[in-house]
């Protein structure tokens, strides 16, 4: 099959790999324009574009593509049977939708109609889903609405993070978007409408998102996002007016004492830090970084911090 790909992140690589493994012809991958990295700023290559070079494809890099009659006429040129869309960071505008005689066929990274958006991972793992998955369906003008065409279910482990998924997820894609372009082209693989009444959604992440609020949450409900937020943006709070990240956190049910305190006390026990959140649940801080100071274990933490019954995090 004659395929445009369209991709930006580490995420659609595998699948470009695939497709090109597969022997379809790829005259052109789309990706976002390179952008500036490190404390350089250095303009950099997406990993799609860099894939792309490396197997000498032709690479474009449009700003805008809605409007974009110079982009429309380079894709119309092509004239591919499907375009393949993976993390590519941009909305499919109708005309590109209606070019290619398979569609354009898009590889979300949850069970749809579950977590429709941007940030699918993050949020099955932050919501403390034990199940997340691939689905490939055809591309409609709705925001992850189109019909369903292959699925494939993931496990969560009950300690992975977001950042755990991703690599699994991306690697366990590819080679199902390469089973639904070979269905598509025998006509054994059918669109299922979504059940939009089951669905859900994933926003794009933003900072505060990461805030750790101990008195509204659970420590289970403040662990999974922690786990979902890896590697941003994160879980932090805020100790004695300064920014305080936790790197690393567990929930335990093991202290000494019974006395009940109010969520957000910081508790010092045999070693131990511990943050109370609502309803008598806890979670002990492994790893923290004070803003100002480096990253620390809850040792090194605490021989130079001593909480007492007034100590708020907040």
């Amino acid at each position: 099959m004659k395929l445009i790909f369209c991709g930006t992140p580490q995420f659609a690589v595998p699948t470009l790999e695939a497709l090109i493994a597969a022997g379809h012809e790829i005259p052109l991958v789309v990706s976002q324009p390179d952008r500036p990295l490190g404390r350089e700023q250095k303009l950099t290559p997406s990993p799609v574009k860099q894939t792309a070079t490396t197997a000498a494809i032709a690479v474009i890099q449009p700003e805008k593509i809605r409007s974009n009659a110079e982009f429309r006429a380079q894709l119309e040129a092509v004239r591919p049977d499907a375009i393949v869309v993976v993390a590519y960071g941009r909305i499919i505008p109708p005309w590109m939708l209606a070019l290619p005689r398979l569609g354009c066929i898009n590889l979300h990274a949850s069970l749809l109609p579950k977590y429709r958006g941007a940030a699918p991972i993050q949020w099955a793992v932050a919501m403390g889903d034990a199940f997340t998955g691939n689905t490939t369906m055809l591309l409609e003008e709705g925001l992850d609405t189109g019909p369903i065409l292959l699925q494939q279910t993931v496990e969560i482990g009950p300690e992975q993070t977001a950042a755990d998924l991703f690599p699994i997820l991306s690697a366990k894609g590819a080679p199902l978007v390469a089973e639904t372009l070979d269905g598509l082209d025998k006509g054994t693989i059918h669109p299922v409408p979504q059940n939009h009444e089951g669905a859900t959604f994933a926003p794009i992440l933003d900072r505060e998102d990461g805030r750790m609020d101990f008195r509204a949450r659970s420590a289970m409900e403040l662990y999974n996002r922690w786990r979902g937020f890896q590697p941003w943006p994160g879980a932090f709070t805020s100790l004695d007016g300064k920014k305080l990240i936790v790197h690393r956190m567990g929930v335990t049910h093991a202290r000494t004492s019974e006395e009940i305190v109010e969520p957000g006390q910081i508790v010092a026990e045999d070693g131990r830090l511990l943050a109370s959140c609502t309803g008598n649940t806890w979670l002990e801080f492994l790893e923290v970084q004070l803003e100002g100071k480096k990253r620390m274990s809850a040792a090194e933490f605490l021989r130079g911090h001593s909480p007492t019954r007034d100590t708020r995090l907040s």
